[in-house]
C-alpha cells in the first residue's frame, strides 16, 4: 500500500510527565505504580522518579490509572453528505474522549465511498479536521449494491485499510469469491457485515419472545449465523482474510469458532452493547436500543462474553452510529438502526464486566487494542520509543451517561442515563494531547 492508512491533523507533539499513575499494560509487563515520560511524542523513559524534560508538563496522575489508549476498527463519521448526525473533527472528538488513539470508518456514507478520488478526498479532509488518526474502509462493491467490485488495487494504493460494504451484507457467494480473489493480489483485510435479507426480511429486534409481546417484526440469529459459515467456507476455498462485525448470536460464534480450527483466516468483534444489553432493554421501545444486529437474548449475550474471554473473538468494536435527534424520536419501528458508543465503551466494559469480576482487566485492555493489528496497524504499547498513545483514566470516577451532553454531534447513546464508573480524563494519541476532562488540571 503506497499511501500511509492513518491521518489526522497537525498537533504539536506531546511533551509531559505523567507522575504517580498505576501504569498498566498488559504487552509491555509493566504493572505497577510509576512516571511516564513522554517527549517529542514518544515515550522517552519508565520509572520512579523520572527525570522531565525541559518544558514539560508535569501531570499528577496519582490515584489514577494509565492504559495504551484504545483503537476502534469499526465506527461511522457519517462524512460524506450525513455532517447532520457526525463529522470528521467531532466524531474523532468522541473517540479521543473514550480514550481512543485510532479508528477506522465505514463506508455508508453519501455518496458511498467507493472510489479513489472520494477516499482520496476524504484523507484530505481528515488531514484538516481529525483530532485523532483515521484510516478508511472503502466499500466492497460500487454503491454498496452488491453488483460490482470497486477498484481495490487503486483503493489501496490511495490508503485504503481494508473493504466493507458494512450496513449492508454482501448477498452474492459468487461476488464475495471475487472480492477475496483480488484481496490476495491487493492485500486489505474484507470485513463483512453478516445478515441474509431474506431472513432478516423488515424486522427491527431480535425475533424471540419479547418480540411476539410487542408485536414487533423479528429478526432471527438465523440470518446473521448462515452468512457467517458461507462466508468462512469461501474465504476458506479462496485464502482470503476476512472479518466478521458485530456479533450477536452463539450460532455465530460457534462458526467463527469452527472456520479458526479449519485453518481459516477469519477474525471478529463484538460490541459493548451487544456484550452489555439483551433484548429485554427494547421492552420500552426506546429507539436507541435499535441496532443492526438487534441485542438478543442472554444466552447469546453469555457467548459473546466467552468469544471475547477465548479469543474467537479477537476485538471489541463499538460500531458508534450516531443520527441526528428527529430521525430516533419517531415510532420503533421506523427509526433508524444504530447507538453511539465511542464515548461509553470502556466505562461499560469496564463497570458490568470487570468490576463485577466476569473479566479481568487486563483482557479487557486487550481487546480494545487488538483490533489494530487485525488491520495491519501498529498495536499501542507504553515502551520507551515507542509512539505515545496514553489513556489516563479515573477508575473510581462515577459519572452519569449524557449528563453535560457529548462530545458527539449525536445523543444516541444506548447506556445514556446510566451510571458508570472509570473516566477517561487525558489521551494521547500519536503523540499529540487529544483530549483532556474540562475539569483536569495539568500540574505544571
Amino acid at each position: 500500500m503506497a499511501a500511509s492508512p492513518l491521518v489526522r491533523a497537525d498537533a504539536p507533539d506531546a511533551t509531559l510527565v505523567v507522575r504517580g499513575a498505576h501504569v498498566l499494560d498488559p504487552r509491555s509487563g509493566i504493572d505497577e505504580v510509576t512516571d511516564v515520560v513522554v517527549r517529542g511524542g514518544e515515550v522517552a523513559a519508565i520509572g520512579r522518579d523520572a527525570d522531565a524534560p525541559e518544558g514539560a508538563e508535569t501531570v499528577d496522575g496519582t490515584g489514577r490509572h494509565l492504559f495504551p489508549a484504545f483503537v476502534d476498527p469499526h465506527v461511522h463519521l457519517r462524512t460524506p453528505g450525513q455532517e447532520h448526525k457526525e463529522d470528521l473533527e467531532t466524531g474523532t472528538r468522541a473517540a479521543a474522549a473514550g480514550g481512543f488513539c485510532a479508528v477506522l470508518a465505514m463506508p455508508n456514507t453519501d455518496p458511498v465511498v467507493d472510489s479513489a478520488p472520494l477516499l482520496r478526498s476524504l484523507r484530505d479532509a481528515a488531514r484538516l479536521q481529525a483530532r485523532i488518526p483515521v484510516g478508511f474502509l472503502p466499500a466492497i462493491t460500487r454503491g454498496l449494491g452488491g453488483t460490482e467490485l470497486t477498484e481495490m488495487a487503486e483503493l489501496r494504493e490511495e490508503g485504503a485499510v481494508g473493504f466493507t460494504d458494512d450496513g449492508r451484507p454482501v448477498v452474492s457467494a459468487g461476488m464475495l469469491r471475487k472480492a477475496l480473489q483480488y484481496q490476495r493480489l491487493c492485500g486489505g483485510v474484507i470485513a463483512l457485515h453478516e445478515e441474509d435479507p431474506s431472513l432478516s426480511g423488515k424486522g427491527a429486534m431480535h425475533e424471540g419472545e419479547v418480540s411476539a409481546l410487542l408485536g414487533v417484526a423479528g429478526i432471527p440469529s438465523i440470518s446473521e449465523s448462515t452468512m457467517v459459515a458461507r462466508d468462512a467456507m469461501i474465504a476458506g476455498y479462496e485464502g482470503g482474510r476476512i472479518h466478521v462485525q458485530h456479533l450477536s448470536c452463539v450460532e455465530s460464534v460457534a462458526a467463527v469458532a469452527a472456520a479458526k480450527e479449519r485453518g481459516v483466516q477469519i477474525t471478529a468483534e463484538a460490541s459493548p452493547h451487544h456484550l452489555l444489553l439483551t433484548h429485554e432493554a427494547v421492552r420500552t421501545l426506546d429507539t436507541r436500543m435499535k441496532m443492526n444486529p438487534p441485542l438478543r437474548t442472554e444466552a447469546d449475550r453469555q457467548a459473546l462474553i466467552e468469544g471475547l474471554r477465548s479469543g474467537v473473538i479477537d476485538c471489541v468494536a463499538t460500531d458508534h452510529a450516531p443520527h441526528a435527534r428527529d430521525e430516533k424520536e419517531v415510532p420503533f419501528e421506523q427509526a433508524p438502526m444504530g447507538t453511539t458508543g465511542l464515548e461509553t465503551s470502556f466505562a461499560a466494559l469496564y463497570t458490568e464486566l470487570v468490576k463485577p469480576g466476569v473479566l479481568p482487566l487486563e483482557l479487557v485492555l486487550r481487546r480494545l487494542t487488538d483490533g489494530a493489528a487485525l488491520f495491519g496497524l501498529p498495536t499501542p504499547v507504553i515502551q520507551p520509543g515507542a509512539p505515545a498513545n496514553l489513556a489516563l483514566v479515573d477508575l473510581g470516577a462515577e459519572w452519569v451517561v449524557g449528563d453535560g451532553g457529548y462530545e458527539s454531534r449525536s445523543a444516541n447513546c444506548c447506556f445514556d442515563g446510566r451510571t458508570l464508573q472509570g473516566r477517561v480524563v487525558l489521551t494521547v494519541a500519536a503523540g499529540a494531547v487529544a483530549y483532556r476532562t474540562r475539569s483536569f488540571e495539568v500540574v505544571a
